[in-house]
């Protein structure tokens, strides 16, 4: 049967078909993606964006309305390079098909060629040899037989012989590919995207295509050697809304900020992929052009050390409220999952998009009360999948159940792997306090433990030996996040009480103390410590604060007399600790022999 016209209804269908043979084909483009760089995730980028069709765009009747919703789809699900090139043509091809509610093959052959430009706009410094010229000549394919033939199997057919045969020359275009002896993986992936919908023309049903689930697909195992010298640390992408969105200024920013920048879009939404080393200064840049959702930043270099110089068979993973110095997450290969801070409607990720230096100037210069959130279940099966394809097990020590719900979802996410050995800990403590859990558990670790379950019970043994003191300058910041009721809050004011909050057996913030000003809990908490000192002497302790340093380092010097211990680290605490707790509070954390 000859196809003259695509409708709504048929286009969408094609879209699914094409993308569901992306999906099919994605543990095989991973193994091939070397450029732009060999992160072994072009599959799964792609995948995803596909996917994000699949579950966001809507049929209608009209080939425009349905276009519309798959470009809209496609914009907010698009992860890399690829997927948001491919994307970033969709949303073309939606502004150049027209208001048909049919398309025929020479429109539609008039629409693919102008939508190039879109594609091509998308980044600073076009490259060709992967997606870009592979959509540039199917698309040229595609105009100069628009005519020649108006049944759609024929001339997409026909383009896609075309389109194999540029698929096979990007070595030529490309060194790296050459060198590696791979095609592209990007220009490959639209090739399996035309051939499902080649297929589907041909001889799919509508029933086929809309019975057929989407593939599912796990983060692989790439085959490339690592760079040594990764100039651009940070994998680093969002979706951008709003009104009117300057979109040449949007990409301009992106492009300054490192490598690798992508940038696809319309007037109301935006979504960017850069490599950089600074997400918080481009975050910063971003947030006053747009509201800034979805943001992911990825940390390259520490995938590319787990992935080729794991130092251990068990992945460690902690969440961002964790609090410890960068350089011993670093040397030990901690994964840090952030939390996720709203602020005036912009998503931030804990520590990575913004910082505590930031967030304390904030609140010390705005009337702002931030809320916390847990990052999105995908984001942990991602890490999930990835990390189970280098380790034999993972232990996650997580924030206290009783103060974030981050536990029970990473529980429930781990249910999706019955068949990798993943142990989450509820640390019932947060910030210096889990930490200092951490510290002492790799402290054993280094002698041999290679058991899950055996690092599991240790974790546990540190829990009941640990203890953190938080010296609260406002009560203002735990009634604003509903921590403390308002009565409470203002009898406190009223009243000038300085509490000490601590954590209880059962993860819960609790206060223990209280007094009529800073200094006389400044006496209190050593106090307790001495006193804690002549029963159970303290093996290490930390402290954290809330922009508040000379106080920090004023515990740590007395501690130190107390204990004849030296402060294991002083560290400001984590943006989604410190918003709850207040500025200028500080968290004295105790870990006992």
């Amino acid at each position: 049967m000859k196809i003259k016209y695509l409708d709504g209804r048929r286009l969408y269908l094609a879209f699914l078909a094409g993308g569901q043979a992306v999906i099919k084909d994605f543990a095989y483009l991973n193994k091939i993606n070397v450029y732009p760089v060999p992160d072994g995730d072009t599959g799964t980028n792609l995948a995803s964006t596909m996917k994000a069709i699949a579950e966001q765009a809507r049929p209608s009747r009209s080939a425009k309305e349905s276009l519309n919703s798959i470009a809209e789809a496609a914009l907010t699900g698009a992860r890399g390079n690829s997927g948001l090139i491919f994307a970033q043509y969709i949303y073309g091809l939606s502004r150049e098909l027209g208001s048909d509610l049919r398309i025929s093959a020479a429109r539609f052959g008039e629409s693919v060629k102008n939508a190039v430009r879109y594609a091509y706009s998308s980044t600073a410094r076009p490259q060709e040899g992967t997606i870009l010229t592979l959509i540039r000549e199917w698309a040229e394919e595609i105009y100069q037989n628009r005519h020649r033939f108006s049944d759609f199997h024929e001339l997409l057919h026909h383009s896609l012989d075309r389109a194999k045969q540029v698929l096979q020359e990007t070595p030529r275009r490309l060194p790296a590919l050459k060198k590696a002896g791979v095609v592209d993986a990007g220009a490959k992936g639209f090739v399996d995207f035309i051939e499902g919908v080649v297929n589907f023309i041909h001889q799919g049903s509508l029933k086929d295509v809309l019975n057929q689930e989407m593939p599912e697909f796990e983060f692989e195992e790439a085959p490339h050697q690592p760079k040594e010298d990764i100039p651009f640390r940070y994998c680093t992408g969002a979706l951008l809304t709003g009104d009117n969105l300057d979109f040449d200024q949007i990409k301009n920013i992106v492009v300054k900020a490192g490598d690798s920048a992508i940038t696809g879009g319309s007037e109301t939404r935006v979504r960017f992929h850069v490599h950089t080393n600074e997400p918080e200064e481009l975050f910063e840049a971003l947030k006053n052009l747009s509201t800034i959702v979805q943001p992911k930043v990825e940390d390259m270099k520490l995938q590319s050390e787990i992935s080729f110089r794991p130092k251990r068979k068990i992945a460690l993973v902690v969440d961002s409220s964790c609090d410890l110095p960068t350089s011993f997450l670093e040397e030990n290969q901690v994964v840090v999952i952030p939390l996720l801070l709203n602020i005036k409607n912009h998503v931030f990720l804990d520590k990575l998009t913004i910082s505590p230096r930031r967030i304390y100037k904030m609140l010390a210069e705005e009337e702002i009360m931030p809320g916390s959130a847990q990052p999105s279940p995908k984001s942990i099966e991602n890490w999930f999948s990835f990390l189970s394809s280098h380790y034999d097990s993972i232990l996650v020590l997580t924030i206290s159940s009783a103060l974030s719900g981050f536990y029970n979802l990473v529980k429930a996410v781990a249910e999706k792997f019955p068949e990798k050995k993943i142990r989450i800990v509820d640390s019932r403590h947060i910030s210096g306090s889990s930490g200092l859990i951490v510290e002492r558990l790799l402290e054993g670790w280094s002698e041999g433990t290679q058991d899950v379950d055996e690092l599991a019970r240790q974790a546990e043994e540190l829990i009941a030996k640990t203890e953190i003191l938080v010296d609260i300058k406002t009560l203002k910041y735990l009634v604003k996040g509903g921590r403390v009721s308002p009565m409470k809050g203002l009898l406190a004011k009223l009243l000038n009480i300085k509490p000490i909050i601590t954590i209880n057996k059962l993860g819960q913030a609790v206060p223990c103390r209280q007094s009529f000003s800073r200094r006389q809990n400044f006496k209190k908490i050593l106090k307790m410590i001495r006193k804690r000192q002549a029963v159970h002497p303290v093996h290490s302790f930390s402290i954290v604060h809330a922009g508040n340093r000379p106080r920090a380092e004023a515990y740590a010097r007395e501690i130190e007399r107390i204990t004849g211990r030296q402060v294991s680290f002083i560290e400001e605490a984590s943006p989604v600790v410190g918003v709850h707790n207040g500025l200028g509070a500080v968290g004295v954390c105790l870990s006992y022999e």
